[in-house]
């Protein structure tokens, strides 16, 4: 075991050369927080024996001071310098323990990101020295390294938070309403022609004008960013001449990610969330609270680790030396202590308050809900964001799993949660690309998923129904590809989800073949129009309606070029087929058929004495338990009473809208549809059909009592208006 008493800290210069007195301060806020005349200074580290404030120059190169912190309350380190202002470089080194065995590793030699830097300034540059270990040691983890860390490790900036938000106020876009599109901010503008090429692949560059016309000419409510945290690079990735694309590796819970900004300045984030919202925008940002980038044992001490190891992370009882993982990524955050649920929490109402965003999407949700091993349906985690007065009145969305035992929960978040319906994904992937019995699921999956959600109290928009996301195929792959092409990646292409439930149509990959062009056109449009039809909240991938192919990579985590970033230069099919998504989100934001506030039951009956939904059979029947069995089964009508809507518009009057009828077919062969007699009486006409080529949405009259569905196509159609269409 090493201790600090052993060590020999470098050399500082007098107090004078900086910042000269220095205050006792407050333990609360947490981090450094400028109040228009100095910069309070906390931080929590309850198993260390002495905590240094480092600070630096301009440039963040040099050490040019090191304060001793003497104040200490209930574990928090602080001081208050006068003479500080924003823009102040700091670091930490904390001396304590370096005793992996009982879970310390406490080391001065490493510099230390504040876990509450608002702004980091600099990047990581890799080297030996930022593993509080030896690497290559016969002990490995357990040997101690007294290599400085400060040259490439990134400082925290203080920051002074003014910013003018005007009249911005969030769209509480209420969830029946909502599309969400998920979508990368780098990735999103880096190629567009329109966008100033300073500005591409930044926050700036997202709330340009041509980025935001896209999004409100083609419907999107909410726009959901991958992760916009801090994060770091993976050494072994740079090594390969890759970097990490998506961002799942946090290093800082309250700084944005400077690599997006064009200006360097965190204003540009807000200023970005105020474009948004002007234009009527959501904005959700997809989080990281289950891991930090430190990983295992293995791993570099850049933060919590040589802060205080055994308070941030959770760590395993038999043996603290090693890391409970539930994330695949070599450590899980230690949400059962106090301290470090106050970290998350703080984080959170930092970026509703602070920076203005509309909800969260947490990452692998249900690490955050273990409060041992298994699985806590009620965490405090949860029970925590439940009772807070800002939390709980932000979208909070699910990804509700995690790769520990026991750790899928689809359907069992608490109330007040939205959550990733992985099963509605797999079911209408399988059911499109052709596979049998699966009409009991279809119905389910169409129809808000109420056997798992409904149980709890929770609404149809519980669901958040997706085909398509960042991880796994693009929709133009999902057409296009039986298997998975990792190659780009450098693992030989054994990364990457096996069970795609793909299919290419005929050719693997790149084909000049029209015939196969044309259905693969239109087997995305079927797709991307059975989710905005579906009860429940749709979810699009950004590039899903451009067309973007990520040549087959199911799992582009590292590729920070073409292969991610969208192509906007369309030709006539690209462009034809972005109007079509565009057209079906608005006719879906017309009609609030297709966003029930209440699950549609079979036994409601209209004030025309018909059932507010039917499931029917090609020749005209309603399904028999028989019918539902049948393995060979293929095709399925659904009607939609539109004169059952159960919602009010602003004067109190009950919404009423069309009747609908769905029509699916994903056999090879056309089908004959007959219309039910019950629904015969009433005048039916076009709104969709995916296999007119020339117009999918020519609106015709059905002279007959049926309708002629062609092979893997959609149909839908309508009656008139019973009522007015809209509040």
């Amino acid at each position: 075991m090493h201790r600090d008493g052993a060590l020999t800290p470098t050399a500082t210069r007098r107090s004078t050369d900086l910042i000269g007195a220095v205050w006792p301060g407050e333990p609360y806020p947490r981090g450094a927080t400028w109040d228009g005349e100095g910069v309070n200074f906390s931080l929590f580290s309850a198993n260390s024996d002495r905590v240094e404030l480092c600070l630096f120059d301009a440039a963040g190169r040099h050490e040019v001071q090191r304060i001793n912190l003497r104040e200490r309350t209930d574990g928090n380190w602080h001081c208050y310098l006068p003479e500080a202002r924003p823009g102040l470089l700091y670091g930490y080194r904390v001396y304590g323990p370096y005793d992996p065995e009982r879970g310390h590793r406490f080391n001065p030699h490493k510099l230390l990101i504040e876990p509450y830097a608002k702004h980091l300034q600099g990047s990581l540059v890799w080297s030996d020295a930022h593993f509080g270990y030896r690497l290559g040691h016969p002990k490995a983890d357990l040997s101690f390294d007294r290599r400085d860390s400060a040259a490439g490790t990134p400082k925290s900036r203080v920051i002074d938070p003014a910013f003018t938000w005007g009249d911005d106020a969030p769209p509480r876009i209420p969830w029946h309403d909502t599309i969400i599109y998920e979508a990368h901010v780098r990735g999103l503008s880096k190629l567009h022609p329109e966008v100033p090429p300073q500005l591409r692949g930044t926050y700036a560059g997202l709330a340009t004008a041509p980025i935001i016309d896209h999004l409100v000419r083609l419907g999107i409510t909410t726009i959901e960013l991958m992760p916009v945290h801090a994060f770091v690079d993976d050494r072994h990735l740079l090594e390969k001449g890759l970097r990490n694309y998506w961002g799942y590796n946090t290093l800082g819970f309250f700084a944005p990610e400077i690599r997006y900004s064009a200006t360097g300045r965190i204003s540009e984030f807000k200023t970005m969330v105020k474009v948004l919202h002007s234009a009527g925008i959501e904005v959700i940002l997809d989080v990281v609270y289950n891991h930090t980038a430190e990983g295992n044992q293995l791993g570099p001490t850049l933060s919590f680790r040589g802060i205080d190891n055994a308070a941030y992370y959770r760590l395993t009882p038999e043996n603290p030396r090693y890391y409970m993982d539930f994330t695949g990524t070599g450590n899980t955050l230690n949400m059962q202590h106090p301290r470090v649920l106050q970290l998350l929490m703080d984080s959170l109402r930092y970026w509703v308050t602070e920076m203005h965003v509309d909800g969260f999407r947490f990452d692998l949700a249900s690490a955050l809900a273990r409060e041992l091993h298994e699985v806590d349906r009620l965490g405090s985690f949860f029970d925590t964001i439940g009772q807070d007065p800002v939390l709980s009145q932000v979208k909070l969305i699910a990804e509700p799993w995690d790769i520990g035992m026991g750790g899928y929960q689809v359907g069992n978040f608490p109330p007040g949660w939205n959550e990733w319906n992985d099963k509605y994904r797999d079911t209408l992937r399988a059911y499109w690309k052709g596979d049998g019995g699966l009409l009991p699921d279809l119905a389910r999956r169409i129809t808000g998923s109420a056997d798992l959600y409904e149980a709890s109290g929770r609404k149809p928009n519980a669901s958040i129904n997706f085909i398509t996301a960042h991880d796994g195929f693009t929709l133009e792959d999902l057409v296009s590809y039986n298997d998975k092409h990792n190659e780009a990646n450098g693992e030989e292409n054994r990364d990457g989800h096996s069970d795609n439930r793909s299919w290419n149509c005929g050719a693997e990959g790149p084909t000049d073949d029209q015939e196969i062009l044309n259905l693969r056109r239109r087997q995305r449009l079927n797709m991307l129009a059975s989710l905005l039809l579906s009860q429940g909240v749709p979810m699009i991938l950004g590039g899903d309606e451009l067309g973007h192919s990520q040549q087959g990579n199911n799992n582009a985590y590292c590729q920070d070029n073409e292969i991610s970033w969208l192509d906007w230069d369309l030709d006539e099919g690209r462009q034809r087929f972005l109007d079509a998504v565009a057209h079906i989100i608005h006719l879906r934001r017309q009609h609030p058929v297709f966003g029930r506030r209440r699950y549609v039951s079979a036994d409601a009956v209209t004030a025309e004495g018909l059932n507010e939904i039917l499931w029917l059979t090609p020749d005209g029947r309603e399904m028999t338990e028989g019918d539902w069995n049948q393995e060979f089964a293929r095709c399925l009508g659904v009607y939609l009473a539109g004169g059952a809507i159960r919602r009010f518009g602003r004067r109190g009057r009950a919404i009423k809208d069309c009747d609908f009828l769905l029509l699916v077919n994903t056999h090879h062969e056309p089908i004959e549809f007959r219309i039910a007699e019950k629904l015969s009486g009433k005048t039916w006409s076009t709104v969709i059909d995916t296999a007119n080529a020339d117009d999918p949405f020519a609106a015709h009259g059905i002279d007959s009592g049926s309708y002629a569905l062609k092979a893997r196509s959609l149909v839908l159609l309508e009656t008139g208006y019973t009522g007015t269409s809209s509040p």
